[in-house]
């Protein structure tokens, strides 16, 4: 009987730790893989000469990731406001933003970069194109 009670408890042991992939946690020991996030920019978009546009900018979390993320955007040649954003792992992971194209800014691309630092643990970054039109 000691046997089988051994056997069974292996069994669930090997179940339990085989059916989830595992990573080292950015706070030490084992995690969950998805103990990760990326950022969601906007594809390439078209802003007018003179004109505001609104974008979203989203933080997706893996499901066992719960740290603050600082997002900063950084451009030249437009105006993002903000420009740096503390997201709170309360938080709700869109934040909005307004792309400023002034009147007389050179018309071509501009290249956007979004980097996300995490409390613990690696940044990531992102690019996207936000091209300037005549008015």
């Amino acid at each position: 009987m000691k046997i089988q009670i051994a056997l069974v408890m292996m069994l669930a042991l090997l179940a339990n730790t085989g059916c989830q992939s595992t990573n080292v946690s950015s706070q030490g020991g084992i995690a969950p893989i998805n103990e990760a996030f990326s950022i969601t920019v906007p594809k390439a978009m078209t802003v007018k000469q003179g004109t505001n546009t609104a974008i979203t900018v989203a933080l997706n979390r893996g499901d066992y990731f719960k740290q603050d993320v600082e997002l900063d955007l950084t451009t030249s040649g437009i105006v993002i406001t903000p420009n740096s954003v503390l997201v709170k792992a309360s938080d709700k992971p869109d934040v909005q933003c307004q792309i400023a194209v002034a009147r007389d800014a050179a018309i071509g691309d501009y290249r956007v970069t979004v980097t996300g630092t995490p409390t613990k643990g690696t940044a990531t970054s992102t690019v996207f194109i936000v091209s300037v039109a005549a008015q």
